[in-house]
């Protein structure tokens, strides 16, 4: 949940609200009551989460880009994806 605060009580004490967004806080700034941004605290790269994930011994991973595949499913006509599913698993729609 975040907290909200207005633009002059969050100019007033950006400081400590920014130590609470480093704490992993959000702070969503408001005026006039309505809301006009957040401040949230940064995530980790993909690269960082992976390389801890591997360090932890969770997955592995050589480092190299996975090939690419052609789709799995083509949609012809007026055919939704969802249709296709229906038929393909027997399923009535009615």
């Amino acid at each position: 949940m975040a907290i909200r605060v207005n633009i002059r009580e969050f100019k007033a004490h950006l400081s400590a609200y920014l130590r609470r967004v480093k704490a992993g806080e959000i702070i969503e700034v408001t005026e006039r009551g309505k809301p006009i941004g957040r401040v949230v605290p940064v995530t980790e790269s993909v690269e960082d989460t992976i390389q801890a994930l591997r360090a932890a011994g969770l997955v592995r991973w050589s480092g190299r880009r996975l090939a690419d595949r052609p789709p799995v499913a083509k949609v012809q006509g007026d055919r939704t994806v969802a249709e296709l599913l229906v038929e393909d698993r027997g399923w009535s729609s009615t």
